[in-house]
């Protein structure tokens, strides 16, 4: 006999007879007729080649070979149960989870000082990895585990749970003191994107959104430096006329900082949006759902 042979039911409906000791008692706990449980007796002990119960005063008595596979019976059932009813909550404080996040290098400056600042407060135990994955391939990696959420303006990316995070434009930085910053805020529309032929730019070769609006604009003759880093590029705006298109949260920060201000022209498709990514899969999971909940709380616009 083999134990795919056996119906789980058979096996509920047994244990209910053997802690009864009585076939209609059995039978009004489990919400079955009487003939439906005694069905179910007769087709498991020609499976199991015993009477398991046989009359006595009052209900039913077990055999020898019921008793001997009532504990186990009672044993499988309760691990089952613990199995399906635990409710495993994640501790922060405890903790001590690696979450992989793919970010873009900008992403990595807006996202995670203030990140890192709470989890050092909340979960001081939980490590964070950023890892980049092709855009692809970012559903595959959410699905398989590779990495835990993906942060990020992707359109590209379909088939997974996402939250919108913050809404952005891309604008123009240059160093305060460039010389054409003060005929560029005086010009709009249209206008102001002609204008742009006169200034030269840096862009970063990874973040084809920028290089994009560029070409869109006919600003790509204007290119005169690609970087591989998103990070020197305030060092270079502040010590050359060179400008760059960015968006408008990361450049609000340099603006912030001094030595930089910016112009915002009418770009095509200017506008976008910053989800957080997360695999269905791990939809319910206490860590992941803890986490994305932290990232909610401090990012998410109201």
């Amino acid at each position: 006999m083999h134990i795919k042979d056996i119906d789980l039911n058979l096996l509920r409906l047994f244990n209910a007879v053997y802690t009864a000791g009585s076939v209609s008692r059995a039978a009004e706990q489990l919400g079955l007729t009487q003939p439906a449980v005694s069905q179910g007796l007769t087709r498991l002990r020609l499976l199991i080649k015993d009477p398991l119960f046989v009359r006595a005063p009052g209900g039913v008595k077990p055999t020898p070979k019921a008793v001997v596979l009532a504990e186990a019976v009672q044993q499988a059932l309760d691990t089952l149960s613990q199995a399906l009813n635990a409710s495993r909550d994640f501790d922060p404080a405890s903790s001590r989870r690696l979450f992989r996040l793919h970010m873009s290098d900008i992403g990595e400056s807006r996202f995670l000082p203030d990140l890192m600042a709470s989890l050092y407060t909340l979960a001081p135990g939980v490590r964070v990895a950023s890892r980049p994955v092709v855009h692809s391939a970012l559903a595959d990696a959410l699905d398989s585990g590779v990495i835990d959420f993906a942060f990020g303006f992707l359109p590209q990316v379909k088939d997974t749970q996402r939250s919108e995070l913050l809404r952005d434009r891309y604008v123009v930085l240059m160093r305060a003191g460039h010389p054409l910053y003060a005929a560029l805020q005086r010009t709009r529309g249209n206008a102001l994107l002609r204008a742009l032929q006169q200034l030269d730019f840096v862009a970063v070769r990874s973040h084809s959104d920028t290089l994009r609006i560029l070409a869109q604009t006919g600003l790509q003759e204007r290119l005169r430096l690609t970087t591989e880093h998103f990070m020197v590029l305030p060092s270079i705006v502040s010590a050359t006329d060179l400008c760059v298109v960015m968006p408008g949260n990361i450049a609000r920060g340099f603006v912030d900082d001094g030595g930089c201000v910016t112009v915002q022209p009418p770009f095509k498709d200017r506008d976008f949006t910053v989800s957080l990514h997360w695999s269905h899969r791990f939809e319910s999971d206490p860590d992941n759902r803890w986490f994305r909940e932290q990232v909610l709380q401090l990012f998410r616009e109201r």
